[in-house]
């Protein structure tokens, strides 16, 4: 496999970027009024507006012969077509059979895949209406109201982001809570106001052998066993389990009834679709989580169709690549103008940094250029009164994505006007800046002697120039926040391929379970002793030492 940054088109784009150092976004949208428009396009109910990013017409061309040479239709193909391109696992990448409605047929180790996943999300249909509908109780024979979902990584982001995001549509009378840090805190914090005749536990690990996962769920289960008139047959009323482990369900206790199921080519951070997004059609009913489903298949026939120079997960990848590689940012900013997403960057972060967040490429040749950005944000203007400080003026520049909806499901007084006002404004900032001779002249108006405007000027400049695009949406509904994550499900996966890596593996978090597991019974319960620890480097040793002394008492 040759390296994409040896290759003639790669170095191509390096040209252009040299080329176009001192030309002035600016001076790109005054020389060519139908800029906008000409780097914008629209599918399943999102708007994307690229126009803010340094691109021209010979650089977009570029970018397409650079996806052509790295073979991304070919990838994409292979990807719905459910061929192992996960290599290093030997597994599919099917997620976007989670949400196709059975529209095509695969075969998986001679499992139907249509079949399967339809039979799947029946039963969890009727699983939704029975717990809507008070057919199934717990244990006192009330009717189950709370749902707290016990899982980490991929288990919790997706359905924690979802739930949160769609909180207009939450059913009334239900909630749900969300547990993943093994710290006790978080397990403790909502254990504290459960009534647990009405709580019903969701425990989300593909293996049932997650470490916090289980930790926590053995915890919930032995808090449930000390209510009074609790017995061991009722674990079966009030947990069920998102798994593939059958024998290790069963000894937890949970009936095999309650087991939902899915597959090894679901990946961890792809399953909010799957029965792991159980959790969330129980908040926000069945139908609405179709409807979750339906925007994400609108997507995914864009992505698998659409002509590259149109596709926008496509354009989003190529002008991610282009901002990461060649106009040195570093960092990437998702900025959701939206209260409801405030979970998203946090979602993004997994998704994007797990997956691209690599130094081999897929046949394990080292990278010679970075591939991942780091991944941060904040929703709306919370992040404008902290780190946008840096995105305005520091040295690095950082890339952004503005996502804003037209229209608030909360319309109270001005309060969305002024939020699209600042989300529009910051993306225009960060493309115009404001030159030295700009703040002279204000500084001037305002009565600042000479020593005084020399003295200040240099601190009020913007240098411009920083990457934004903007994704506009009519409302955040489940239809446009399946769309908007698989689009950004699509952009990672376009972006792996020029990079030439897997993105659908992680092997970096091994070594840290490896090295804790080996730690664990180093660490003394409160107040036991315990030898001196060896085996590790000095600091390690010593640390573990000095815990051990606290934890004493010492």
């Amino acid at each position: 496999m040759t390296l994409i940054s040896s290759t003639s088109e790669w170095k191509a784009l390096g040209k252009l970027a040299e080329k176009l150092r001192g030309t002035s976004m600016r001076r790109l949208f005054a020389d060519d009024p139908a800029r906008a428009e000409r780097f914008s396009g629209e599918a399943a109910g999102l708007f994307v507006d690229l126009s803010k990013n340094k691109l021209t017409d010979e650089v977009l061309e570029a970018l397409l012969a650079l996806a052509a040479k790295a073979e991304l239709e070919d990838r994409r193909e292979a990807m719905f077509a459910g061929e192992a391109i996960n290599a290093t696992e030997n597994r599919a990448v099917l997620h976007v059979a989670l949400r196709d409605n059975g529209r095509r047929e695969r075969t998986i180790d001679g499992e139907n895949v249509a079949s399967a996943v339809a039979k799947e999300l029946g039963r969890m249909r009727s699983f939704c209406e029975a717990i809507h509908s008070g057919a199934r109780k717990g244990y006192t024979g009330e009717t189950l109201t709370t749902v707290v979902n016990i899982g980490i990584g991929g288990s919790d982001l997706g359905p924690v982001m979802v739930v949160e995001a769609l909180r207009p549509y939450w059913i009334s009378g239900r909630r749900t809570r969300f547990v993943s840090n093994v710290d006790g805190a978080d397990i403790a914090g909502v254990l504290a106001d459960l009534d647990p005749a009405r709580t019903l536990f969701v425990v989300a690990s593909k293996t049932f052998t997650t470490q916090e996962t289980m930790t926590n769920a053995r915890t919930a289960r032995a808090w449930f066993l000390e209510q009074e008139g609790v017995s061991e047959s009722d674990i079966a009323r009030h947990f069920i389990a998102l798994s593939t482990n059958e024998d290790a369900v069963g000894e937890f206790g949970i009936s095999i009834e309650n087991m939902f199921r899915f597959w090894d080519w679901v990946g961890g951070r792809y399953s909010l679709w799957s029965a792991i997004g159980l959790s969330i059609a129980l908040q926000i009913g069945f139908t609405c989580f179709a409807d979750l489903l339906a925007g994400a298949a609108e997507m995914d026939k864009h992505f698998e169709t659409a002509p590259l120079a149109e596709n926008l997960p496509a354009l989003l990848a190529l002008t991610g690549v282009w901002n990461r590689n060649f106009l040195g940012a570093h960092a990437h900013a998702v900025l959701p103008y939206d209260q409801g997403l405030h979970r998203l960057p946090a979602y993004l972060q997994q998704a994007d940094m797990e997956s691209n967040g690599k130094r081999v490429t897929r046949d394990g040749k080292a990278l010679a250029v970075p591939a991942g950005p780091v991944v941060f944000g904040e929703p709306g203007t919370n992040g404008q009164h902290s780190f946008h400080q840096l995105i305005h003026q520091g040295v690095d520049p950082v890339s952004c994505d503005f996502i804003l909806p037209a229209r608030s499901h909360y319309p109270t007084g001005d309060h969305h006007e002024k939020l699209i006002a600042n989300a529009l404004a910051q993306a225009e900032a960060l493309m115009r800046g404001k030159s030295e001779e700009s703040v002279r002249r204000e500084l001037e108006a305002e009565g600042y002697a000479e020593s005084e405007i020399d003295a200040l000027a240099p601190h009020k400049v913007f240098p411009g120039d920083r990457p934004a695009t903007t994704i506009l949406m009519d409302q955040l509904t489940p239809k446009t926040l399946g769309a908007l994550i698989a689009l950004y499900e699509h952009k990672i996966f376009c972006q792996g391929v020029i990079w030439g890596v897997n993105s659908f593996d992680q092997w970096g978090v091994e070594l840290g379970k490896q090295l804790a597991k080996k730690i664990l019974p180093e660490i003394a319960a409160l107040g036991e002793e315990k030898p001196a620890a060896e085996g590790h480097d000095a600091s390690t040793n010593a640390l573990i030492d000095r815990v051990n002394a606290m934890r004493r008492g010492e």
